[in-house]
């Protein structure tokens, strides 16, 4: 199981974009990322698309559309699509139906997987980007003040 490397760089954007609040291009960010700006422009259509963030034509700069307190990373996540509609566990296939354990372990452990999935998601519900730049800027001001 991993969830897609989207959710986390999504979540990077979110924070550079409002901690910074300057309008930031796609190259600008991938900086911080550390990756191509074709990927930040891919997750910047995601989450544009969501109603999270705006991106000025031209020159270019993103911006948030909400306050980082009301985005949760349950937003951010279903924004980016990182688990497709199977859900985020994937089991392996053609167990054997004919062995009493193949036949069965699909339909028994998928309960509990779902379970772990709602769990996880209940807590992205939970946590906003405005609590996530907080702690990034916490981080920051321990470091100036070592």
């Amino acid at each position: 199981m991993r969830i897609s490397s989207r959710f986390t760089i999504a979540v990077h954007m979110l924070s550079l974009i409002h901690v910074l609040t300057d309008q930031l291009t796609s190259e600008q960010i991938a900086d911080s990322v550390n990756t191509n700006a074709v990927i930040i422009r891919q997750i910047s259509g995601l989450l544009k698309k969501a109603g999270i963030i705006g991106v000025k034509r031209g020159t270019g700069g993103a911006y948030l559309l909400k306050e980082p307190s009301v985005i949760s990373l349950y937003d951010i996540y279903q924004a980016v699509d990182v688990v497709d509609d199977n859900g985020l566990f994937h089991s392996h296939e053609n167990p054997n139906p004919m062995c009493w354990v193949g036949s069965n372990i699909h339909e028994v452990l998928g309960v509990f997987l779902l379970k772990a999935q709602h769990a996880m998601e209940d807590v992205l519900r939970h946590v906003s980007l405005e609590e996530i730049t907080d702690l990034i800027k916490q981080k920051k001001n321990a470091s100036l003040e070592a």
